[in-house]
């Protein structure tokens, strides 16, 4: 695989890990009960914990780009069938 189109499929999972993981474990103010200061919209997070999402999306993204890896590297040597 090239490596430029290896980082591009990196990114790419990364990003659909990353915005997988966005709802998981965020609780509004509103479900928590809490009172929204002035100018917060009381449907956002209370703690989104986006570094730990981010890390957690790293990880997700590097073991499908590993398992693309696996399957794309076998395949790239093989002579295709004749005609």
């Amino acid at each position: 695989m090239d490596p430029i189109l290896g980082l591009a499929v990196y990114i790419i999972l990364w990003w659909l890990a990353f915005f997988l993981m966005l709802p998981i474990g965020a609780r509004s103010l509103h479900e928590a009960g809490e009172a929204a200061e002035k100018g917060v919209e009381r449907g956002a997070p209370r703690l989104p914990n986006l570094g730990r999402k981010a890390l957690y999306a790293a990880g997700v993204a590097a073991i499908l780009w590993a398992l693309a890896l696996f399957v794309v590297i076998p395949n790239m040597f093989k002579a295709p069938p004749p005609l």
